[in-house]
């Protein structure tokens, strides 16, 4: 199965240079006759065209997904003085298993997301814009810049602080995924990457930053525990994609910015801030059918299967778990042990 394809016109008469991955084969023009072409553009002296599914039905795809739901990100407090704008972990979408809550913020200094505990699944922050600063209780410290991913892994417990640079509009997302029973007590662990370590990948007139998983043949050096893709793509004016995601998977877009038609290439197209709840399949296809760049995010999840018991910050599986979550959290135990003898520089320098 292919994970990403396009078409462009051959030099060479009654030829199409079709790109799978990082390779290129000639085919005669008459015989993909499943599809349509419309030239949208040249690139390095080349005319190009997106492939363009005859009808709904990508010839690559057996399953192709559909839309099933449309979410509109709501804006909320959070932290100290910051807006975010949530769809999953809403009461329209409260769980998407095995992701648990999908936060797009906006933030400018003072305010932030100060010193808070976590216990029992993993946070990947994806920076859009500005820069945060990130510190916790075992030490470690950093900072995420534009393009920069952090996937941390809170185990079986972390306390920490991220807050915006005090300079300009931060913006960017935050994912939750959940993790199995069985590592919910593992040791807290950070995947950090940035913008120029993560694979980015351009063929006629797509973009795709692979922040985790696989897309036109190429694969992210992020260990997903929870089996997980992430993808950032944009679509200039024009273009579409086709995109392979494994079957019996959970999945999602966010649209950052422009519109997208998801599914069938006459659906209506979704603007930004919407999340996109998909159909099983085995892949999904989208077009860019207006007249500016488009970008949105392409998540997808293995499902755990499993029963979820939450309160706030910490997740578990049973509500005898959570409840000794948070005493080891109000008692500094199991480990907690550092969550209230430790204050994060941020905060420090905020408390009188």
């Amino acid at each position: 199965m292919f994970s990403a394809c396009a078409l462009r016109v051959s030099p060479i008469p009654h030829l199409c240079d079709v790109i799978v991955g990082a390779k290129s084969l000639f085919v005669r023009r008459d015989f993909v006759s499943r599809v349509r072409f419309a030239e949208v553009g040249s690139r390095r002296g080349r005319s190009w065209v997106g492939v363009r599914a005859m009808g709904s039905v990508p010839a690559d795809f057996s399953k192709p997904r559909k839309v099933v739901k449309k979410v509109l990100s709501q804006a909320q407090p959070e932290g100290d003085g910051a807006t975010v704008r949530r769809s999953i972990g809403r009461p329209e979408l409260k769980q998407l298993d095995p992701f648990l809550l999908l936060d797009y913020f906006e933030a400018s200094g003072p305010a932030g997301f100060p010193d808070h505990p976590h216990r029992g699944f993993e946070t990947v922050t994806y920076m859009l814009q500005g820069s945060f600063t990130h510190e916790d209780f075992a030490g470690h410290k950093g900072i995420l810049e534009a393009g920069d991913v952090q996937w941390m892994t809170a185990g079986r417990g972390i306390v920490h602080s991220e807050m915006p640079s005090p300079v300009g509009v931060q913006r960017g997302l935050q994912l939750w995924v959940n993790l199995a029973g069985k590592d919910k007590m593992i040791e807290p662990n950070y995947q950090e990457l940035k913008a120029k370590d993560i694979p980015r990948i351009e063929k006629d007139g797509v973009e795709v930053v692979i922040i985790a998983g696989e897309s036109f043949g190429v694969k992210s050096p992020v260990y997903t525990r929870t089996p997980t893709m992430y993808l950032d793509f944009y679509l200039q004016p024009g273009a579409s994609l086709h995109q392979a995601i494994p079957e019996g998977w959970n999945a999602f877009t966010f649209v950052l910015k422009g519109s997208m038609v998801f599914g069938k290439e006459d659906a209506p197209p979704i603007g930004p801030s919407h999340t996109v709840v998909l159909s099983d399949g085995d892949g999904l296809s989208a077009w860019n059918k207006g007249t500016e760049p488009a970008q949105f995010v392409l998540v997808g999840g293995k499902p755990l299967n499993e029963p979820v018991a939450q309160y706030g910050p910490f997740v578990m599986n049973t509500q005898a778990q959570l409840m000794e979550a948070v005493r080891d959290y109000q008692y500094g135990k199991n480990g907690f042990e550092r969550a209230h003898s430790w204050r994060s520089e941020a905060k420090a320098q905020s408390t009188p």
